[in-house]
């Protein structure tokens, strides 16, 4: 959520940054409702000065030897109880315009920040480096991922739409071990760089996903419990970040980085004709997040850090790809910067998506109240939130069966997957 005061105080360049991402957002509805509760508030306080004021001359005259019924003190309880009809008639205004701004605010998306290239769609994306040249493969005749998949009866894909419906896979076999191997060697990795393994709910509640900006904007996209107020979760981002949810965290413990493993469940409305087949775009899949809480002044920096981290799981696996910056126009709803990974697609002849790292900035901590005190000063700020796949399972299971498949129409396994999987070829 971005803040009112930095609105009020400048429109002009909120509205030019918020330009950049080539919608139109119109502010004016959110200045008059902030100016008419801001005349309210002055009120409201006049009033009350006004009640206290009462309030205490006739506790004078109660004290010089009046009486409740002399019709001077009357007149002044009389009054009194007018400005206490009035206060009340106020407060229930404040209360309607507060949650028609709260909601106005809430379907605002992040400012991109002055480092993001402006443009207006993801081919204007800027491509900031490339790795894993010579880890392209050699074989010419490369069958996509679903069809090695199931001539090796690791996926079957007929027998889960039998079960759910389209966009549903079942993994077989060595099918299921290489993803289970996939999810350990992610964590094993991230622990390892420091990260603190969690394991959060996947039903989440509507306050959790309008705390990282998935509501309301994103409801379509989302699979609902119809008797109760829970989602499924679209990545772990939204159980993990909102752990801290209500909450005043130490400066000094702050970094806090966390890793997750969860099932995702997305609707992907308006998706449909891209993907069909395969495991690139599936309603439920399984990834391994990062997500990062840190002080203000560090958020570029551990941005940065956390690209490198989500690179190092591709590196370790030796699977070509290359990193993208988001222009204005391609940044998701809550970021202010972005970085992709894409790994190389071979059957597709072009790099596909594999990791998304984004900086809120304070975007997401404003809208779920998550904060920070330092010992030294007074107050609290809010802190700074950071997240980035580390890598979607199922799109790596993709490359690996395409990049590591050998000409005999075996799938050999990537030498840091061995000692999980305890076999070399699929």
């Amino acid at each position: 959520m971005l803040d009112i005061k930095q609105i009020r105080e400048n429109p002009e360049k909120v509205q030019e940054r918020l330009n950049r991402r080539g919608e139109n957002y119109d502010l004016e509805p959110i200045l008059e409702l902030e100016g008419q509760q801001r005349q309210l508030e002055t009120e409201r306080s006049q009033l009350q000065g006004r009640s206290n004021a009462l309030g205490k001359a006739i506790g004078q005259k109660m004290k010089a030897g009046g009486k409740k019924q002399d019709p001077e003190i009357l007149a002044l309880q009389e009054e009194g109880n007018q400005i206490k009809t009035q206060i009340g008639d106020i407060k229930a205004k404040e209360t309607e315009l507060k949650a028609k701004l709260a909601d106005l605010l809430l379907a605002l998306p992040n400012l991109p920040s002055e480092a993001t290239p402006i443009g207006k769609s993801e081919a204007e994306n800027v491509e900031i480096r490339r790795w894993g040249d010579e880890y392209l493969p050699e074989n010419t005749e490369i069958l996509p991922h679903w069809e090695i998949g199931e001539k090796l009866g690791i996926i079957n894909i007929e027998r889960a739409v039998k079960v759910a419906k389209s966009r549903f896979v079942t993994l077989i076999g060595a099918g299921a071990a290489l993803e289970r191997a996939l999810i350990s060697f992610m964590l094993d990795r991230h622990i390892t760089a420091g990260y603190l393994e969690v394991m959060p709910p996947i039903l989440i509640n509507s306050e959790s996903l309008t705390g990282t900006g998935q509501l309301p904007k994103f409801a379509e996209e989302s699979f609902k419990c119809n008797n109760d107020d829970l989602w499924l979760a679209p990545t772990a981002e939204v159980p993990v970040t909102n752990l801290y949810r209500d909450e005043v965290l130490a400066a000094e413990n702050l970094p806090i980085y966390h890793c997750a493993y969860t099932p995702c469940f997305r609707r992907e409305a308006g998706a449909y004709g891209k993907d069909t087949r395969g495991l690139i775009r599936l309603h439920q899949f399984n990834k391994v997040e990062m997500v990062k809480f840190v002080l203000p002044d560090t958020s570029e920096d551990e941005h940065q850090s956390l690209v490198r981290d989500a690179e190092a799981i591709l590196q370790a696996l030796k699977l070509p790809y290359r990193v993208l910056q988001l222009c204005s126009g391609d940044l998701g709803f809550s970021a202010l910067q972005c970085y992709d990974l894409e790994v190389w697609i071979p059957s597709a002849n072009k790099y596909r998506e594999i990791s998304s790292c984004s900086n809120f900035g304070d975007f997401q901590a404003r809208r779920a109240s998550i904060r920070y005190k330092e010992k030294s000063k007074k107050g609290t700020q809010l802190v700074h939130t950071l997240n980035g796949s580390g890598l979607a399972i199922g799109r790596t299971m993709a490359a690996i069966l395409e990049n590591y498949q050998q000409a005999d129409g075996t799938v050999r396994v990537p030498e840091v997957l061995q000692p999980y999987l305890g076999r070399e070829l699929l």
